[in-house]
């Protein structure tokens, strides 16, 4: 069982690397169609999502992976608001809200807590 995590969790990890840096050939190869537009940072979000489960299902802790995602996710809308030119209207609360998540998962990383599955 232990074996079939740790593939499942490579291949994740895998799959999400590759949506952050090629989401439209990840497109291209899964769906036959390149990924275009408002597209691209949903994939890479994903991919982001898909990192962080891999790191979840990793031997060792699920805090990990959530404080994985939740760092990664909160910079990658942040430069999306700053660098991008998106502004949805609920950008920049989603960015404080991983944040604050980020700093939680961190302060529970540090002091041990939330460290067994």
């Amino acid at each position: 069982m232990k074996m079939v995590l740790l593939f499942a969790a490579v291949a994740e990890a895998a799959t999400g690397l590759a949506l952050l840096i090629v989401p439209s050939l990840v497109g291209q190869l899964l769906l036959g169609t390149e990924l275009t537009g408002i597209a691209i940072p949903v994939a890479r979000v994903a991919g982001i999502a898909l990192f962080a489960l891999g790191v979840a299902c990793w031997p060792g802790t699920p805090l990990t992976g959530m404080l994985t995602y939740s760092a990664a996710v909160t910079l990658y809308l942040a430069y999306l608001g700053f660098a991008g030119g998106m502004n949805g209207i609920l950008l920049w609360p989603a960015v404080v809200l991983h944040a604050v998540l980020t700093a939680l998962l961190a302060r529970a990383s540090v002091s041990g807590r939330g460290t067994k599955a």
